[in-house]
């Protein structure tokens, strides 16, 4: 009896203290040509606005963007990668329509990375298929 009430004290304990660690983190950046890797001139412009919940490992996201050259033909999140630098995609986007709304789940690297700023949004049209505007995320705690 002693010994079953231990080890259920005990998982009281872990999982108790793996709830403390969780946090709420927003997330955000600014979309624009400027920051694509090459730089264009374009005047579409957009915003990412995310929670990011490091207990469940929810991701949710809205994303809106307007004055594309053309429609979008792709988006995605991308990472890990420093402002200036490309990197693949990490979650690509199917419903292209902004504004863009969705929730996943991350795995611990890609939490990571996210928290360190190493994670970027774009929209992809015809007239540049690399990425028309593009922003670095940043997380903070909510």
């Amino acid at each position: 009896m002693y010994v079953r009430a231990m080890a259920a004290t005990a998982a009281l304990v872990v999982l108790s203290a793996g709830g403390a660690h969780a946090a709420l983190f927003n997330v955000s950046a600014t979309l624009k040509g400027a920051s694509e890797v090459p730089a264009n001139t374009t005047t579409g412009t957009g915003t990412v606005s995310a929670t990011l919940d490091t207990g469940t490992k929810s991701f949710s996201y809205s994303v809106r963007y307007s004055g594309l050259t053309g429609p979008a033909i792709a988006a995605h999140f991308h990472g890990p990668a420093a402002p200036g630098a490309n990197a693949p995609p990490i979650i690509t986007i199917a419903n292209l329509t902004s504004p863009i709304l969705g929730t996943t789940s991350l795995t611990d690297a890609q939490i990571a990375d996210l928290k360190a700023g190493k994670w970027y949004f774009n929209v992809h049209t015809a007239a540049h298929p690399g990425g028309e505007i593009r922003g670095q995320l940043r997380a903070t705690p909510k």
